[in-house]
């Protein structure tokens, strides 16, 4: 009788070990999860700053072109009106031979100058086009990724929120554990004198 009670107990005793074991295994992965969850918000954060200054970099490059875009404007209405001066004044002075020539070759100039000036404008019109593109499509990737950021914050919360639920359900099967394996020894040194 003595022995089948105390076969009985060391199985009891190896019944908690088996599930003391479980559970630190359990811990250890989450504590795992938890480390993973932290590394990949991190690498979001850093993506999100990267796109961030990107961003900024898209967002100066547009002033700029939005400043030479304004200066082109102001150079080709000057062009334009110093084309309609001469025009006139050519017309005035046809009565004076060279006076004209010089008037038409002015004219000619003014009229080259205004052509590449137009040139000038129709590409950093395009270019400006292209940045607000670009501009935009940085901005959807800075709001994806901290989407992908708030959703992995919530995740690590969460699982620092279950590693911490599992500890304190560890510390009480521990706590358990020591109970009744308190008992059992005393139990066996109790047969053992008795024996």
């Amino acid at each position: 009788m003595a022995m089948e009670g105390r076969e009985g107990g060391e199985e009891d005793e190896e019944a908690v070990i088996n599930n003391m074991d479980k559970i630190k295994e359990r811990f250890t992965i989450l504590g795992q999860k938890i480390e993973a969850a932290e590394s990949r918000a991190e690498t979001a954060e850093g993506e999100n700053k990267k796109l961030n200054q990107v961003l900024l970099e898209r967002e100066q490059e547009i002033a700029s072109l939005q400043h030479k875009l304004q200066l082109s404007e102001t150079g080709l209405e000057n062009a334009e009106n110093q084309i309609k001066e001469l025009k006139t004044a050519s017309a005035e002075g046809e009565s004076h031979k060279t006076t004209g020539e010089n008037l038409t070759r002015k004219v000619q100039l003014l009229e080259e100058e205004l052509d590449k000036a137009e040139k000038d404008l129709k590409e950093t019109t395009e270019k400006l086009r292209q940045v607000d593109v670009k501009a935009e499509h940085f901005e959807r990737q800075v709001s994806r990724v901290e989407q992908e950021r708030d959703e992995w914050e919530r995740k690590h919360g969460e699982a620092v929120e279950k590693y911490q639920q599992s500890k304190r359900e560890l510390d009480e099967v521990v706590a358990q554990m020591e109970s009744l394996v308190s008992p059992l020894t005393s139990n066996k040194s109790q047969r053992d004198t008795v024996s």
